[in-house]
């Protein structure tokens, strides 16, 4: 039935309009970057009555938009309300107006803005500001705290909130640090330029330090009066602690006594949480050095969170939960720090408090919603029958112009704007749309889209979709060649490609199983694969063959525990030795939230939950528990 519905619904979509038009409309798509509005106008012509019509208006209203009148540019809102080409051409026109300081018209149309950035809103933050809202002086402040260079429309909001005196001389110092934390010294030098005059940094002392840390602070004489010279001399040490821990911290020893208490107090915060995402067992010590004194720097959110990470490395919980307590009340919330606050109470003897957490926490279909399950002795459980829409449901979907944009948009091979189309599209559905236009994505193919919207459900689900198995078949031999867990494979393929064979990564990565192209070529070689070439990784078969290969490498490597191989699997198996303990064995789950690299610790946990729910699907007459298949990590020695 699946197979026939299919055909049917490739068939209708087929025969649409944009199967012979596709090549005018990116031919119209190219002329539009290209600024050509002559070739516009001779597509525009030809694409009236075409399904991505509106995108068509969108670049010949978007050619003349600084000189277009206000009620066409209205009508063209109104004709396409809520709809994405709508909401991107309001936020064209919202920076024209702001930067015309066309404020009416702007306070009226920003309002009904969905997709807002940070340029459009420093530009309401300009009038707000000028019609001395007291709420708009706070948000803009919470915009002037970060590492990153901030749009030309927000310098007007910073230099009001400078001149009305809501930013001290200290806050200017504070945003310097963390440019140069983030090694960003464009954008300290830029700030810097709100320091007082005979306090801005010294371009040419900053120039050298970030050329070469080392030689400028064995070189260079410092007057630590001066607090330019301080900034620059703990930019770079923190800038020498990236390339190794002992370097710097020598070089901090001989220095330490002519800083002020507070400066000492950051770098050692600094120092800690390098030594952190280094695993280096100094690091707990380092945090409480520099929590210690009657100043201490306060630390960061990630700096906080990686100080949790060593006390759970190192089973202080009565630390561990001290540190949640301490974090911003957003990171408090997430299931990460609300799993570990409660083992943490529970390691503590507060079973009543810890139970009342992990209780809530097990009805998210999550890694940390299933890790609380099992602490509270509950086995997976997913609802009996999923939800699965009707013919009529489904048909509809289809018919919803956005979807409709999407699928012409997927045909084009125009992925990212199809994505973005199709994302907003679903963004207001109920369970049950969602779970129609799941539906409809898996027909088309669209697997990725099928799971990603299969996910977003609140009470009514669909198992199936949200982890969806194809390639079965071809599955099945290299399984069985190589004796490989089912669920594990399909658990790790959804987390690499959702199931999109022709992917390639930014890295290089490529299909089902993104595999590496030197990878690749080692498997191959292995397996005496004649005249291999990497365009043949993306073939199904053979991505699955050399994949397949590898996985069972790692986990033969790895002792066949699964949260190794993963973490091989990603990161490369010396990573994977590399974070294990020195001497101690760890609880898997404490493995896997102290991975250093981002990436792969999230990794780690997506590849394991999912291969719990796979092989809840597949109807395994066993099913290993998340914390059985996390395990416990053996020490180094």
């Amino acid at each position: 039935m699946r197979k026939f519905l299919f055909s049917l619904f490739l068939c209708c979509y087929m025969t649409s309009p944009l199967a012979n038009q596709g090549g005018d409309f990116l031919a119209i798509r190219e002329a539009f970057r290209a600024g050509d509005a002559a070739r516009v106008a001779f597509y525009a012509k030809r694409l009236q009555n075409d399904v991505l019509a509106p995108y068509v208006e969108y670049y010949q209203l978007r050619l003349y938009l600084e000189t277009t009148d206000v009620g066409t540019i209205r009508a063209f809102l109104a004709r396409y309300d809520d709809s994405l080409v709508a909401d991107r051409l309001r936020a064209d026109w919202l920076r024209v107006l702001g930067r015309r300081q066309q404020w009416s018209l702007f306070a009226e149309e920003y309002p009904k803005l969905v997709n807002q950035d940070e340029g459009l809103t420093c530009y309401s933050l300009q009038y707000r500001l000028a019609a001395k809202e007291r709420a708009a002086f706070e948000e803009a402040k919470s915009l002037w705290f970060t590492e990153r260079d901030m749009p030309d429309s927000c310098t007007p909001v910073f230099n009001q909130l400078m001149t009305s005196g809501q930013l001290s001389v200290e806050d200017v110092w504070t945003r310097i640090r963390l440019a140069l934390e983030a090694g960003n010294t464009g954008v300290a030098r830029h700030i810097s330029r709100y320091l007082p005059a005979n306090q801005t940094l010294n371009v040419q002392k900053l120039n050298e330090a970030a050329k070469d840390p080392q030689r400028y602070l064995e070189r260079n004489p410092h007057d630590y009066r001066n607090r330019s010279d301080r900034e620059i001399v703990l930019f770079a040490l923190s800038h020498l602690l990236r390339s190794g821990t002992n370097h710097a911290y020598a070089r901090w020893y001989k220095i330490r006594k002519h800083l002020p208490e507070s400066d000492q107090s950051y770098f050692m915060g600094n120092l800690a949480y390098r030594a952190a995402l280094r695993q280096d067992t100094r690091a707990l010590g380092w945090f409480k050095e520099a929590a210690s004194g009657k100043q201490p720097y306060p630390l960061t959110e990630a700096k906080l969170i990686w100080k949790t990470r060593v006390a759970l490395r190192e089973g202080q919980w009565d630390l561990v939960l001290q540190c949640i307590e301490s974090m911003p009340a957003s990171a408090q919330q997430t299931d990460v720090w609300r799993y570990w606050k409660a083992r943490a109470l529970k390691a503590s003897g507060e079973l009543g408090a810890a139970n009342e957490i992990l209780a809530h926490l097990s009805h998210e279909h999550s890694y940390y919603g299933q890790l609380a399950k099992e602490e509270l002795g509950v086995m997976l459980s997913v609802p009996p029958t999923n939800y699965q829409p009707n013919l009529q449901e489904i048909s509809a979907m289809q018919q919803v112009p956005g979807i409709q944009r999407a699928l012409a948009l997927y045909q084009l091979n125009q992925r990212v704007e199809a994505n973005r189309e199709w994302i907003w599209t679903i963004r207001n559905f109920t369970d049950q749309q969602l779970l129609a236009a799941a539906e409809v994505a898996y027909r088309h193919g669209l697997y990725d889209r099928a799971i990603n919207t299969a996910i977003q459900t609140v009470s009514e689900h669909n198992f199936n979709l949200r982890y969806l198995a194809p390639y079965r078949d071809q599955m099945r031999e290299v399984l069985r060649y190589h004796d490989l867990d089912e669920a594990f494979v399909y658990g790790l393929i959804r987390q690499e490609s959702r199931f999109i064979a022709d992917i390639k990564s930014s890295a290089g990565a490529m299909g089902l199983m993104q595999l590496m192209p030197a990878t690749a070529k080692w498997v191959a070689g292995k397996l005496g694969m004649q005249n291999f070439h990497n365009h043949l990784v993306t073939d199904i078969n053979t991505n699955l063959r050399l994949g397949t290969y590898y996985l069972k490498h790692v986990l033969t490597l790895f002792d066949n525990q699964p949260l190794l191989a993963a973490a091989a699997y990603n990161a490369g198996p010396g990573r994977a030795k590399q974070w294990r303990d020195e001497l101690k064995p760890l609880e898997g789950a404490i493995y896997a939230e102290t991975i250093p690299f981002n990436e792969t610790r999230d990794y780690v946990k997506v590849v394991l939950n999912n291969s719990v729910y796979y092989a809840n699907n597949f109807g395994y007459p066993y099913i290993p528990t998340l914390k059985e298949r996390l395990g416990t990590v053996s020490p180094k020695q």
